[in-house]
């Protein structure tokens, strides 16, 4: 590994054997990867891509079927226990004991990595988190915000190379995840690098200096937010129509002026312009002159889950099937 570099993973696969009978299924195919010391990636996917498979490789909780991997300078398949003495975990499901209060429960985190101090450390992480006043009351009173924080808290009390977060805000409110988000940006801010799964686009807007999108076990994008949706174009015209009317709209539209390109959206089609704005009058000429009646005609800037609608035609958030999907083809 390159100092650069905090994870590098090369061809990394996950297979299952099948039971029964039944074929193995690959979870994680051939995926490349690598996260630069100190940024905050972001790893994102539907439910099922293969996000917390990833994970639980790096981990060292999965073994790894092919290919390889480095987290923190060390070998994931050669040397699993240093890999643990220098990362920080905390996965979608927050285990605590409900019956120790916050502070019981970190310094015997402490105890547990031998750290030097375990009171003054314990004290320093409930600044950190924003649970001072709290430290001092039974985890079962903690609000699911509040648990979080706690969980967040036990993975860095031996102050890791690289922390991985496994959907972090998955079931909270919008107040609690900003909460959350705050913290991820402070504990990155002490030099901690941050390996993110999220199924939530703005979370990852927020957070993350780099991403990679997931589908199906494979990256299908990777780069920086920015630059994934400026290779879609300036704007997303999305044109409400029947499943019927498609291919008839797809011809139509492909002579409007400065396209990028056209794909399956649960409402219709996504057309993607130069200027959306100005496009929208030859949008609706385009399908009148071919009989077709448009439905809701919106226009917004790109998103990342514009960048995974032109990967795989479908949409990480929502869930609704495009048309394609529909019909049993991508």
């Amino acid at each position: 590994m390159s100092d650069e570099h905090a994870i590098e993973v090369s061809a990394l696969s996950k297979r299952y054997r099948g039971s029964r009978g039944q074929p193995d299924v690959e979870a994680v195919r051939g995926i490349d990867l690598h996260v630069a010391t100190g940024e905050v990636f972001g790893f994102l996917g539907p439910n099922g891509a293969g996000k917390t498979t990833t994970v639980r490789m790096l981990c060292t909780l999965l073994p790894i079927s092919d290919g390889r991997a480095t987290v923190a300078g060390v070998d994931v398949r050669r040397d699993p226990a240093e890999v643990r003495r220098r990362i920080g975990v905390a996965l979608q499901e927050v285990g605590l004991d409900t019956t120790q209060t916050g502070r019981e429960l970190l310094e015997l985190q402490c105890g547990l990595y031998k750290v030097p101090d375990p009171a003054a450390r314990t004290t320093e992480l409930l600044e950190l988190v924003g649970l001072t006043e709290a430290g001092d009351r039974l985890v079962r009173a903690y609000s699911g915000g509040m648990k979080r924080r706690l969980d967040l808290a036990t993975a860095l009390v031996h102050a890791p190379e690289v922390l991985f977060l496994d959907e972090p805000t998955t079931g909270l409110d919008p107040a609690s995840r900003v909460t959350i988000w705050d913290e991820v940006r402070r504990i990155n801010a002490s030099g901690t690098t941050v390996f993110l799964t999220t199924q939530y686009l703005e979370e990852a807007d927020q957070l993350c200096e780099r991403v990679a999108i997931i589908d199906e076990g494979t990256i299908v994008a990777q780069g920086t937010p920015d630059s994934l949706k400026s290779e879609l174009g300036s704007d997303v015209v999305t044109v409400g129509l029947d499943a019927d009317h498609h291919e008839a709209a797809r011809s139509a539209l492909a002579r409007v002026p400065n396209l990028g390109h056209i794909t399956d959206a649960a409402e219709g089609l996504a057309v993607y312009v130069d200027d959306g704005a100005a496009a929208v009058p030859d949008i609706v000429q385009l399908l009148s002159g071919a009989g077709i009646r448009p439905g809701a005609i919106t226009l917004s800037r790109p998103s990342l889950d514009d960048v995974f609608l032109a990967a795989t035609g479908r949409r990480i958030e929502g869930g609704a099937p495009t048309p394609a999907e529909t019909a049993g083809a991508r």
